[in-house]
């Protein structure tokens, strides 16, 4: 059934992210200060420490429209005001299976996967949630989240940091800049690979998998070596809270 009320017209299409009044390209967003009236109609449990509040971002969206699979740095708790949404995760384990280019899968249909394309795709696991009017989800840094609009949506997403400061480096209105230690390390693999790019061929591809088996050995978790191997954990909203008319 379509909806009675439209800003252009029944088929319209449209995603609204609110943006800081102040200065939109160094100053994230806040309800508080820019929509003071709604955020008066507005709050959540104490989920942080109010000190690591980042932004809170509202979020007008059409029905219909679905937000592509992606990660964020920074924990954060999507809360839903009106309308229902369809949410669907995949842990951060499960990166190796997502295509995955900068923070978003190269995996756009996740209902209708492209399996001769996207092999790995199989492999992951998802778990799915609907969030009603008054949920709440809480969505851990790097948990990935496809998110699609059933009906006409209201949301507010609130981001806090939960690494130390030092990670948190130069102006970022949007909070998803790689932690600083990922940047240096970022660099750092660059010069690896002009190091390894001297080498012939085949001792460069002989080389680079020792490297990547260092990293393995090194930083990954037990259970989480990149085998195909499905891990299989629970996912439950946060439960459902009053947040206003």
């Amino acid at each position: 059934e379509r909806r009675r009320g439209f800003f252009l017209g029944a088929d319209e299409k449209y995603y609204l992210r609110a943006l800081s009044t102040k200065d939109p390209r160094t100053t994230p967003a806040d309800l508080r200060v820019d929509f003071p009236l709604l955020a008066q109609d507005f709050s959540l449990p104490e989920l942080f420490d109010p000190s690591t509040f980042f932004s809170s971002v509202l979020r007008v969206t059409s029905p219909g429209l679905r937000l592509w699979t992606h990660y964020d740095v920074m924990d954060n708790a999507l809360a839903q005001v009106s309308g229902t949404k369809r949410v669907v995760l995949f842990a951060p384990h499960d990166a190796d299976n997502l295509y995955m280019v900068g923070d978003k899968s190269k995996v756009t249909d996740i209902d209708n996967p492209d399996l001769g394309r996207f092999p790995l795709f199989r492999h992951a696991t998802p778990f799915e949630c609907t969030l009603l009017p008054g949920d709440v989800l809480f969505i851990p840094a790097l948990w990935f989240h496809n998110v699609l609009a059933q009906d006409f949506s209201v949301a507010v997403n609130v981001f806090w940091k939960h690494l130390p400061q030092e990670e948190y480096v130069g102006k970022d209105a949007y909070g998803n800049k790689d932690p600083a230690s990922v940047h240096k390390a970022n660099m750092q693999l660059a010069a690896a690979i002009k190091s390894l790019s001297a080498l012939p061929p085949d001792h460069r591809d002989f080389f680079a998998r020792r490297l990547i088996h260092k990293i393995q050995d090194a930083c990954f978790l037990p259970d989480h070596a990149p085998s195909g191997v499905i891990h299989r954990r629970l996912l439950h909203p946060v439960p459902r809270m009053d947040v206003g008319p």
